[in-house]
């Protein structure tokens, strides 16, 4: 099959999980048999095309006009995604599927789409309303729009939780068979080879010191706020503990006051952006983990700590709720409850064969269920529905089309007939 993915961003632009999903699922479709091809956008000295393992790479600038707005910026990018894709065409034949991903492609998915008559499978990574608890102005409100064309254009739909599915449903009313529930994928080979590096780990704790890991973007959702909340009540019952918050984002300096009007500044360090080697690292440095969103669709960054053998704490939203058991393969707390938080940070370090156990299990249920063998398999099916689908209302429109015609020659018809039939009555009366 020869797939065309849209999407923001591909390694090495990470802006959020997408750029992982994509750049996971489009090596495992090509090991597959597949042909994928990226278009995305082009950040910094990068190549406007590289051949990844086998994934060809498209990457487009944005026009030389600078944009009023970030709106204004995507719908630009949306241009010159359709500018590359009909070159690709042009040199390379049609593709059979578009997979777009998220409402930053929505129009150059569509637009290709009615162009070539190729079926759109959407994945819809979060919604703008889950991240906002609801709509407020007028760009939320264009963002939800563009999320709904995107799944109403689009012949199937994929989502990564079954979370995600009910609030598509509520949100735009889609058929629930045409939401499509495939889990997010890691790459199980992920931290092969890496072991604990005592020189780097020192570089944010003492060796006695326990570290509490977050790792994500620095905003409201991703729930950093009730972590550091909830540590004055960890020190005061395990003193020997620090909180490493890695990533960076909008909320850093709001976050720094936070730490430093708790007085706890000597306990928390903002390591801020880690690259792909640091991350592995700081996983095997970690002794828990911890994701307190307030809206998390999926939650891939959990899977990576339990992969990499770290204790996991999330909080019971969403897409986490539905990959941790507690006590079992991580442990839970209540969404933007700190209290909730510090009980299950201090029963994990207080009890070191729960942790043990945690473990164990959690290894065995990233291995089982979130191998990208099975995901790329069932997206390919997926796929498959989609292609079905155009085809059979491609022939369903040629059946209408042939009986309109019919229908019309039948009229043309009774109309001669029936001036026929007047001339001769005429004819008959003189």
């Amino acid at each position: 099959m020869k797939i065309l993915m849209l999407t923001w961003e591909y390694p090495p632009r990470i802006v959020g999980g997408i750029a992982r999903v994509v750049h996971d699922l489009s090596k495992r479709l090509i090991k597959d048999g597949h042909e994928v091809h990226v278009v995305t956008y082009k950040e910094g000295n990068v190549s406007e095309y590289e051949n990844d393992k086998g994934v060809h790479v498209h990457r487009v600038n944005n026009y030389m006009i600078n944009p009023n707005n970030f709106i204004d910026w995507i719908m630009q990018l949306n241009f010159s995604m359709v500018a590359k894709a009909n070159e690709l065409i042009e040199k390379e034949g049609k593709f059979d599927v578009i997979h777009a991903h998220d409402w930053l492609v929505t129009y150059a998915a569509k637009t290709l789409k009615n162009s070539y008559n190729i079926p759109i499978v959407a994945t819809i990574h979060a919604t703008e309303s889950g991240r906002n608890s609801g709509i407020h102005d007028e760009v939320q409100r264009y963002i939800n729009d563009t999320e709904w064309l995107l799944t109403y254009e689009a012949s199937e739909v994929l989502v990564n939780s079954n979370y995600m599915k009910n609030e598509l449903q509520r949100l735009f009313g889609l058929p629930f068979e045409k939401i499509n529930v495939v889990p997010n994928g890691i790459n199980m080979t992920s931290f092969n080879g890496v072991e604990r590096d005592y020189d780097f780990r020192r570089q944010y704790a003492a060796d006695n010191e326990k570290i509490i890991l977050f790792l994500g973007r620095l905003v409201y959702e991703k729930g950093v706020q009730h972590l550091i909340a909830a540590m004055p009540k960890i020190l005061a019952n395990y003193h020997d503990s620090k909180l490493i918050i890695a990533g960076k984002g909008g909320m850093l300096d709001e976050l720094r006051e936070q730490v430093n009007y708790l007085n706890i500044g000597h306990k928390v360090y903002f390591t801020g952006y880690l690259d792909a080697k640091k991350v592995c690292k700081m996983y095997k440095a970690a002794d828990i983990s911890v994701f307190p969103s307030t809206y998390e669709p999926f939650g891939i960054v959990a899977l990576e700590a339990m992969l990499a053998g770290v204790p996991t704490v999330v909080s019971d939203v969403g897409g986490l709720d539905e990959i941790v058991e507690h006590k079992v393969n991580g442990m839970k707390s209540y969404a933007g409850n700190p209290n909730s938080i510090a009980d299950s940070i201090l029963n994990l370090l207080y009890d070191p064969q729960l942790c043990a156990n945690i473990v164990k299990q959690a290894r065995i249920k990233v291995k089982n269920e979130y191998n990208w063998n099975k995901i790329a398999q069932d997206t390919y099916f997926i796929y498959q529905k989609a292609i079905c689908e155009t085809m059979a209302e491609r022939q369903a429109k040629q059946i209408v089309q042939e009986k309109a015609k019919k229908t019309r020659r039948a009229k043309n018809n009774d109309s001669e007939i029936a001036t026929l039939l007047g001339f001769k009555k005429r004819q008959a009366y003189a």
